[in-house]
């Protein structure tokens, strides 16, 4: 087996091992929000997960990749090379699908949850949109909304200065439900955000990897075999 074989292999794991976690993460939230369907709660905690980041970006379109990079570690599809072509060509799907679920997660963070929404919850910012998704600027990112006391500005709210900004940080613990609803949302999207991060890197390496071993070749041995 050549490196170009090896890595391939060896992404495939790792690949499933995110496509597994993405999805797991995304049904997590989702769960909860059928089981607090009919509870006294007036909002569920999130609304993001509906664009399903985990299921569909880091899930589905991760799979034809994932199940093309196993298959190097038997008689199949890429120990050719056109399979290690096949293996780029799926990547780019990985790779679309790791974007679409780091802007999802993004757009999320920066939002916050519903309970920090000053618009009595109001889920408009929820409705699935490519303007929505898209409409993000990476000068008004931060998670002051996880970090401060309350997330819900007050009626009087100016511009913070820096002093005040780090002043007022504080990790939230899980005393009231506005704070357990804050360490939730941002445990679920920040985890989904590096799940998508990492498989990003995986989908660009295979890209690259799979020329390679269109350039290169296969071991001898192998392409016997097959």
């Amino acid at each position: 087996m050549t490196c170009c074989e090896g890595w391939t292999s060896c992404n495939g794991f790792s690949l499933l091992i995110l496509v597994l976690l993405g999805v797991v993460i995304n049904c997590i939230p989702l769960g909860i929000s059928l089981v607090e369907a009919d509870s006294v709660s007036q909002n569920p905690i999130s609304c993001y997960e509906w664009w399903f980041p985990g299921i569909i970006g880091a899930g589905v379109m991760a799979i034809p990749a994932t199940a093309m990079s196993l298959a190097a570690r038997k008689r199949a599809c890429c120990n050719n090379k056109t399979g290690m072509f096949l293996s780029s060509l799926l990547s780019v799907i990985t790779v679309i699908g790791a974007v679409y679920c780091m802007l999802v997660s993004i757009r999320a963070l920066l939002e916050g949850p519903l309970v920090c929404n000053t618009q009595v919850n109001s889920t408009v910012t929820c409705e699935f949109s490519l303007k929505n998704l898209s409409n993000f600027r990476p000068e008004s990112f931060n998670l002051l909304w996880f970090f401060n006391d309350t997330c819900v500005p007050p009626t009087d709210f100016k511009n913070p200065t820096i002093n005040n900004m780090v002043s007022n940080l504080k990790i939230p613990n899980s005393n009231s439900e506005e704070d357990r609803h804050r360490i939730f949302h941002f445990s679920v999207f920040m985890s989904l955000l590096l799940v998508g991060i990492l498989e990003l890197l995986f989908g660009l390496s295979q890209i690259l990897i799979g020329f390679l071993g269109c350039l290169c070749g296969v071991s001898q041995r192998r392409r016997q075999i097959v």
